[in-house]
C-alpha cells in the first residue's frame, strides 16, 4: 500500500514540474492526459480562458485500456480539436512516463493532424 502512495506522489511532483514551464495559450492550447487504472483521458485546454476546447478518454470508446483503446481516444481528441480550430498543441503527459498508452495517444493524435 506504501509503494502504490509513494508511486502516485513521485508521479504527482512530476507532473508539478511540468506544469511550471507548460501553459495553453489560445494559440497553442495544452494536451493534457491523465491515465487511471482503467481508462486515459485526454483534453485539449485554453489555459487563459480556463476552457475544454476537446475531449475524449476510453470510457466513450468502449475498448477498454489498451494500447488501441487509447490510439482511438488519441484520434477522437485531434478530430474534435480540429474542429474547434486548433492545429498546434503543447504535449502535457502529466508526469507519466513517454510509454504505452500515452505514447500511442500521442502518435495517434499526431497522424490525426495535431501538431506538437
Amino acid at each position: 500500500m506504501e509503494n502504490s502512495i509513494l508511486k502516485t506522489q513521485r508521479r504527482v511532483r512530476r507532473k508539478r514540474g511540468i506544469r511550471k514551464k507548460l501553459f495553453g495559450t489560445p494559440e497553442r492550447p495544452r494536451l493534457s492526459i491523465f491515465r487511471s487504472n482503467n481508462n486515459i483521458y485526454a483534453q485539449v485546454i485554453d489555459d487563459v480562458a480556463g476552457k475544454t476546447l476537446a475531449s475524449a478518454n476510453t470510457a466513450k470508446v468502449d475498448k477498454g485500456w489498451s494500447t488501441d483503446a487509447a490510439k482511438e481516444v488519441g484520434k477522437q481528441v485531434a478530430e474534435q480539436a480540429k474542429s474547434a480550430g486548433v492545429e498546434a498543441v503543447c504535449f502535457d503527459r502529466g508526469g507519466y512516463k513517454y510509454h504505452g498508452r500515452v505514447k500511442a495517444l500521442a502518435e495517434s493524435a499526431r497522424e490525426a493532424g495535431l501538431k506538437f
